[in-house]
């Protein structure tokens, strides 16, 4: 098999540390000439799932060796590890697919190596996150990565309502069984007329965009059931119009304070404009003190 480096390998050996190499969401082919020579040169490769891992690594001719690393046996390898890397090893990360650590196991790895002197090394590639934003023809110059949101509905919906009136397109993580109910959701939220778009198997074969507002894709999801594959929706930011501006939280702050006391005033503002309270509560006593 033909080597699938283009260039030499490195004179010397890999500086000690940790290397978070991104790898590919769905083609093979979809990593870094650097990825690979780090990959085949580690002392040890990190992985989430080894048969997944090992199966990218014989893709490409690469003979490495492999350790599961995930969130069931984190606590337990971590000290092992940054001994490891002290005593002068080159420790690899790699995820199922995509950057590490977003929405992947690795934060607390990365944490404790720095704290213990550590080096941490980035190694850039591949993030669904990204190919669904780029292509998505929502705005790009502001995002909010959210990920996967809470399970239990009430934390869900209290995270949606903090985050309605940002103004910057948001980037959500969703299984395909439940992407009608979690469409509705953002829907009651944010409004059936606020473009969004799913992305769906990005980079494979049957890579979908599907764009309209929350309303369609709420309509088309229920009518058609659950695509098959991977997941990102993206909702845009809320038009001009939607915005909430301070002179707006003042002066709903100044009615609803000739109402009530000052605490259940902030509240009820929060509620109604989907505003985080502490932030309402903040401005509320700063009114107060300035006598309006």
């Amino acid at each position: 098999m033909p080597d699938p480096k283009t260039g030499p390998r490195p004179a010397q050996p890999l500086a000690p540390g940790l290397y978070i190499i991104a790898t590919p969401i769905g083609n093979l082919r979809d990593i870094t000439l650097r990825a690979l020579d780090l990959l085949a040169e580690a002392d040890e490769v990190l992985a989430e799932d080894t048969r997944v891992a090992r199966r990218l690594l014989d893709a490409h001719g690469i003979r490495a060796k492999l350790s599961p690393y995930h969130d069931h046996n984190g606590a337990h390898r971590r000290p092992e590890l940054l001994q490891r890397m002290q005593q002068g090893q080159a420790l690899a990360l790699i995820s199922d697919a995509g950057t590490p650590l977003v929405s992947d196991p690795g934060w607390k790895l990365v944490s404790e190596a720095i704290e213990a002197g550590c080096q941490v090394f980035p190694v850039p590639g591949p993030s669904s996150a990204l190919a669904g934003l780029v292509a998505s023809g929502l705005p790009s110059d502001r995002f909010l990565f959210q990920g996967f949101l809470p399970q239990k509905a009430g934390a869900r919906r209290a995270n949606l309502k903090q985050v309605a009136n940002v103004p910057a397109t948001q980037i959500f993580f969703e299984s395909a069984a439940r992407l009608a109910a979690r469409l509705e959701e953002f829907a009651d939220v944010f409004g059936a007329d606020r473009n969004a778009v799913v992305a769906r198997e990005l980079t494979k074969l049957f890579e979908e965009f599907r764009r309209g507002t929350l309303g369609e894709l709420v309509t088309h999801y229920l009518k058609e059931g659950p695509p098959k594959g991977e997941v990102v929706i993206l909702v845009g930011p809320p038009s001009g119009d939607d915005i909430v501006t301070a002179d707006d939280i003042d002066a709903a702050l100044r009615s609803a304070m000739t109402r009530q006391p000052l605490k259940s005033a902030a509240a009820e503002v929060a509620e109604s404009l989907g505003l985080p309270r502490r932030d309402v509560y903040q401005r509320a006593l700063a009114l107060k003190d300035a006598g309006s």
